[in-house]
């Protein structure tokens, strides 16, 4: 049940935000038993943000929620990952992006929760 959110300075095209997201859930698959199969995905693209104090063009906030928990060594595989495909297919340099974990216990689905 991970969750993705993209915040960015982009104006995402519908073309790059189905890329995007089909990269995403290739990539998903790098934390232990997540898979694109319970991925949700949101974009929010043309965002005015602020970083360091001024109004950049070209950023990016990358909001990862997830049931349970992963390594921190698979974090790190993640992240990299992320910020490659968004480097690749909008031209963020991945100095300009934040990436932030969420791990939940409660996550609800279907009238249920898990």
């Amino acid at each position: 049940m991970p969750f993705i959110q993209v915040k960015t300075t982009v104006k995402l095209t519908p073309v790059q935000e189905d890329l995007l997201k089909a990269k995403f859930g290739v990539a998903i698959e790098l934390l232990p038993g997540k898979s694109e199969n319970w991925l949700m995905v949101a974009f929010e693209g043309n965002s005015h943000m602020y970083f360091k104090g001024k109004c950049k063009p070209d950023i990016a906030f990358v909001e990862v929620k997830l049931f349970g928990k992963a390594g921190k060594q698979d974090y790190i595989k993640l992240t990299r990952e992320l910020s490659g495909i968004l480097h690749e297919e909008l031209g963020l340099d991945p100095t300009q992006i934040y990436i932030k974990y969420e791990e939940v216990t409660h996550w609800g689905w279907n009238g249920n929760n898990f």
